[in-house]
């Protein structure tokens, strides 16, 4: 007769996942107040109050350490633009240009929450092909929904699905750029990230609504 396979008691399920989501939270904390050099995978447990031993246990290498909270906190940001931009929400939006305007919104201000934890990462990115890797998938994936977000949109250009891709790159550049370089690189006139917000909202539904093109 078979052997039952033992299974893994709620509670000590329950303690286990709030363990990873201790080391989770303390690497975000840790990369937040000093950067990238600060990741270790002791100064992670120490920060989460357990042995070395429970971190490696869990996730191996500091490498591997800094892929887990670069990934979970990637599904958090796409979890918040998602539920801002789900599509009974957006459809809900008649009008084209308060769509457009909104879908730039919910990009811009998870941006702005996120900047200093997005600076580690885009940083990080150009020299580690590892995280590189999961911030192109996660804005290729951003691509995807801006689009669907805005399916209902009559875009005046020929090539609806090149305007939205465009519309997109204009935006992620944009705001990427000011997370990494901050607001004062390329102009000493001062723009603040609602200004900002508002212009990027003009402009793309200037460039997705305007006088047909071909």
């Amino acid at each position: 007769m078979p052997e039952t396979p033992t299974r893994t008691p709620p509670a000590l399920q329950e303690r286990s996942r709030r363990s990873q989501q201790d080391i989770l939270q303390a690497g975000y904390a840790l990369l937040k107040e000093d950067g990238a050099d600060a990741l270790t995978v002791a100064a992670v447990a120490e920060r989460a109050g357990m042995a070395v031993g429970s971190v490696y246990r869990r996730f191996g290498d500091k490498e591997r350490l800094l892929l887990a909270i670069q990934r979970s906190f990637t599904e958090d940001l796409e979890a918040e633009i998602t539920e801002r931009v789900s599509l009974p929400r957006m459809r809900a939006l008649l009008d084209p240009a308060v769509a457009v305007a909104e879908a730039v919104g919910a990009c811009t201000d998870a941006f702005h929450a996120h900047e200093t934890l997005l600076r580690v990462f885009f940083l990080l990115g150009t020299r580690n092909e590892a995280v590189r890797a999961e911030g192109s998938r996660v804005s290729v994936e951003g691509n995807r929904r801006f689009a669907a977000a805005l399916a209902h949109v009559p875009v005046t250009h020929a090539d609806r699905d090149a305007a939205l891709d465009f519309a997109y790159r204009l935006v992620y550049a944009t705001i990427a750029h000011r997370v990494v370089q901050g607001g004062d690189l390329e102009s000493d006139r001062p723009l603040s990230w609602a200004e900002l917000r508002s212009h990027l909202q003009s402009a793309v539904v200037a460039y997705l609504l305007g006088p047909r093109r071909p």
